[in-house]
């Protein structure tokens, strides 16, 4: 089934003195239970397309198409808040928050009680790494790896249909990031979700079901792994 289409997408940057086309074209369609990774030099569209797919803006030619429903014209906020999980590359965690109340706030902010969401943390925090010594810290006391591990454990949290990643495992060294893929890829095969990583790590990509290249704003290339 067809969870994402990304229909002739075109999105130009513009300023006072320039404009610079960040994707040109670009047609797609992204299935649940696979993993994808989506690879480019900087400056080949590889961001602006994973926030035009994570609804954060729309596209100014063509269509985001989550199912049936057309980005621009839903409420792309709550697209974000019941369907799309996004691991930033800038991790977004709330400093003042535990690593374990970074997983728990948006669980309760969805309706979850406290016990139910404090559950489900526990189990997304131990299966990223991240044991009961520091569920109880705050970012700051954490590793940047660590802090890495606790933004997707609260992706993970979510339960949604899609997870977007950009830059997953920057923080992490070779095992972990290993461990983080493997993770990803099983919840995409076990629990049919659609998992699409920006990487500039080609050990990740390898791991991934299908990796597209981007060069120039458009699809360069699309490889199928068994």
């Amino acid at each position: 089934m067809n969870t994402l289409t990304i229909n002739d997408v075109s999105y130009t940057y513009k300023s006072k003195y320039q404009e610079v086309k960040a994707l040109d074209g670009v047609s797609f369609n992204f299935s649940s239970g696979k993993l994808y990774a989506i690879v480019g030099r900087s400056g080949s569209g590889k961001t602006t397309l994973l926030s035009l797919m994570a609804a954060l803006d729309v596209p100014m030619d063509g269509s985001v198409m989550f199912g049936e429903k057309n980005t621009k014209d839903i409420n792309r906020d709550n697209l974000r808040l019941e369907h799309i999980s996004v691991i930033y590359q800038g991790l977004n965690l709330f400093p003042l928050l535990t690593a374990i109340e970074n997983v728990t706030f948006p669980l309760e902010y969805r309706g979850k009680s406290k016990s139910e969401a404090k559950k489900i943390a526990i189990e997304k925090l131990e299966s990223v790494g991240i044991d009961s010594t520091k569920h109880n810290r705050l970012p700051s006391m954490l590793s940047g790896g660590e802090q890495q591990r606790v933004a997707i454990a609260r992706s993970l949290a979510a339960d949604t249909e899609i997870i977007l990643a950009d830059e997953p495992t920057g923080n992490l060294d070779t095992e972990n990031s290993q461990n983080i893929v493997e993770l990803l890829r099983n919840l995409a095969i076990s629990e049919s979700v659609c998992v699409i990583i920006v990487t500039h790590d080609m050990a990740v990509a390898e791991r991934a079901d299908i990796v597209m290249r981007l060069s120039d704003g458009k699809i360069e290339s699309v490889e199928t792994h068994d």
